[in-house]
């Protein structure tokens, strides 16, 4: 017993702290985590034995059905502050979702590798747009009319899917490249979170459903286990992120992120070569 137990306590103590580093990052950012949990589930994956070739599949899957409960705890602390888009989030409404249904379409087909491949390509531009930002960096002064709106959410929402992240990096940098205020732009992306990890949950359960490398407790590409341990951690730190949000200078929060973005690229990209 004590054996098991010891085994078993890394993996939990790891699964909380993710889950408390994602919640305030949920809150903070308007993101759900997800760039913080995808790594942190290819390690723990990896120590407990999960099949390479559905483990990355499984750290994306898992990391969007945690991010549900996280983006819309997330939604509601800012907009009882009044600053989110809410004519965007309706105006993508369709498209966001549209970009992850053909994301979890993708991953059921796609390799490990290319998964990996793809999550370390996005999260080094982004580290770059957070380490080498900005406030000149602008396409224009307010966001632009359809079809490209829609067109944005919908590259939002399929490059949020393959990576298992909620896309509040992505809208952050889509806002306020077009003149949106950074807090305006992080209130919305929490509500984005929702329009991504919903239709996500739902796709890679279909798109893993029945592989044979599946470890227990999962249904699809989603891990249950990690999931009740993770989302009562991040339900408690949201909230708490959100007001930091509310609170502190942003430059030092982007910076710190995106050497963490950094790193995990640099670690995917190992990871695929080797």
């Amino acid at each position: 017993m004590t054996a098991s137990f010891t085994e078993i306590a890394p993996f939990v103590v790891a699964l909380l702290a993710a889950g408390v580093v994602a919640g305030l990052l949920a809150g903070v950012f308007g993101i759900g985590g997800g760039a913080i949990l995808v790594p942190v589930f290819y390690q723990i994956f990896a120590l407990a034995g999960v099949d390479d070739s559905v483990r990355m599949h499984l750290c994306v899957g898992t990391s969007l059905a945690i991010i549900v409960p996280t983006s819309l705890r997330s939604f509601q602390s800012h907009y009882r502050r009044g600053l989110a888009d809410t004519a965007l989030l309706k105006s993508w409404v369709i498209a966001v979702p549209l970009g992850v249904v053909a994301a979890s379409a993708i991953a059921a087909y796609a390799s490990s590798e290319v998964l990996r491949a793809t999550f370390a390509v996005i999260a080094l531009l982004l580290s770059f747009r957070m380490l080498a930002n900005r406030s000149h960096w602008k396409l224009g002064d307010d966001l632009p009319p359809n079809p490209f709106r829609f067109m944005a959410g919908s590259i939002i929402g399929l490059l949020s899917g393959l990576m298992g992240i909620g896309g509040g990096v992505l809208n952050n940098t889509f806002m306020t490249t077009y003149g949106r205020p950074i807090h305006q732009a992080i209130a919305t992306s929490a509500g984005v979170g929702v329009l991504i990890s919903l239709p996500g949950l739902v796709g890679y359960v279909i798109a893993g459903w029945g592989d044979p490398g599946l470890p227990p407790f999962s249904t699809g590409f989603i891990n249950w286990a990690a999931v009740a341990l993770v989302i009562p951690v991040t339900m408690i730190a949201a909230p708490i992120g959100a007001k930091i949000a509310h609170m502190l200078s942003r430059r030092q929060l982007e910076i710190g992120f995106g050497i963490f973005l950094l790193i995990v690229a640099l670690r995917f990209f190992y990871s695929v070569i080797t």
